[in-house]
């Protein structure tokens, strides 16, 4: 197992998610407690340390049955994560008391890593809001009680939200945890976040380095060009060297849900194997083309936002649009367009169609915003 160090730590390079644990036919809130103890004690024994998992996880069932995985194991022998749900803002106000709870789930006395949960455009004014709800002053209590060993934070919000958010606590946060693979390295500007972050000091750390599976297998034509490059290598193996070859990465957590992708994983993560400059080139192409094939092209030149009668952010539009295309769904989207006011969001697009007689992508903005309404419906 490689290992990479964090202040005084040496964590293992490959951390083990807990929100894709084994399940029960499927039900995601009841959870095979037998395979989840069997993949800990396997991540033990190959050298894994380190253990995430949060309070929304499994319906509220992933950090009850980690805290009974982990509890089989020596305290000094892993470092644990959960988080503060602010993806819910009904949270908001509760965190001393869920804070507790959570250490009685768990059944620990601390955690070790505690992040401010989901940061994104639905909850940044929560957050930066400490004054009413307290969360990050309390966490910060925690920390200098020794009830938190070190305090980061997650974000699946735009480049905008994080520097709003670091602007505010950036001195108080020691890592960040966001959702990056050569998929998002330019479809969620990730490449940006890395950068924002490398200007704070702050390590990353790395959430759905798979995008939820979907780099696990590839179309036979894509895997074949992956192939003509390093043909030793497995399609998912390629995602974790491209983690490998960004050096601010300090953290990468695969979301395994059963006992053969644990094991993949860690040979994986024997070696060190980054990629070389002509490989990042045709892996970020593969990407472009992967993207191309359920995206509209848009560069956010801005040219249509000052043709639009109804004051539509078009770009930003399109961007959610291209990730719910992309993805089939997901909560990004869905979250996302439910803190716009009704008259910014795509079902306010009258179809007058002058945006595009200036698109230079000629897209069909109008079209678009019908079929994102009507998926966003559905």
């Amino acid at each position: 197992m490689l290992y990479k160090k964090f202040q005084d730590l040496e964590l293992s390079a490959l951390g083990m998610g807990a929100m894709r644990l084994p399940t029960v036919e499927g039900k995601d809130g009841e959870i095979d407690e037998q395979a989840t103890f069997e993949m800990v004690d396997i991540a033990m024994a190959s050298g894994i340390n380190y253990y995430d998992t949060a309070w929304g996880y499994h319906n509220g069932n992933s950090e009850l049955v980690m805290g009974k995985a982990l509890k089989r194991h020596p305290r000094e022998k892993f470092y644990l994560a959960t988080k503060f749900p602010g993806y819910d803002l009904n949270n908001m106000g509760k965190v001393e008391e869920i804070f507790a709870k959570q250490l009685e789930k768990c059944q620990v006395e601390y955690f070790d890593f505690y992040l401010v949960h989901n940061v994104c455009e639905l909850n940044i004014d929560a957050y930066l809001d400490d004054e009413k709800y307290h969360t990050v002053s309390y966490l910060l209590e925690m920390k200098k009680a020794g009830k938190i060993r070190h305090l980061g934070f997650s974000v699946h919000g735009d480049l905008n939200t994080t520097k709003r958010f670091l602007a505010a606590y950036g001195k108080d946060m020691e890592f960040c945890q966001i959702q990056l693979n050569y998929l998002d390295w330019t479809f969620q500007d990730a490449k940006g976040k890395v950068e924002l972050l490398k200007e704070y000091n702050i390590p990353v750390w790395v959430m759905e380095p798979l995008r939820g599976g979907r780099l696990a297998k590839l179309a036979e034509e894509e895997a074949a060009k992956l192939a003509a490059m390093r043909p030793e290598e497995t399609v998912p193996a390629w995602a974790f060297r491209f983690l490998q070859s960004i050096p601010e990465v300090t953290m990468v957590l695969s979301g395994m849900s059963n006992r053969e992708q644990m094991e993949a994983n860690i040979k994986t993560f024997e070696t060190d194997a980054p990629l070389k400059e002509a490989e990042m080139t045709g892996l970020l192409e593969l990407a472009q083309e992967m993207l191309g094939k359920k995206s509209l092209p848009c560069t956010a030149c801005h040219y249509c936002t000052s043709h639009c009668p109804m004051g539509l952010d078009i770009p930003k539009l399109i961007e959610v649009y291209n990730e719910h295309s992309f993805t089939g769904g997901g909560f990004i989207p869905t979250m996302y367009i439910g803190t716009l006011p009704e008259d910014k969001r795509p079902a306010a697009c009258i179809g007058c169609r002058s945006c595009e007689a200036v698109c230079p992508q000629q897209i069909k903005i109008s079209e678009a915003m019908a079929d994102f309404t009507a998926k966003l419906k559905g």
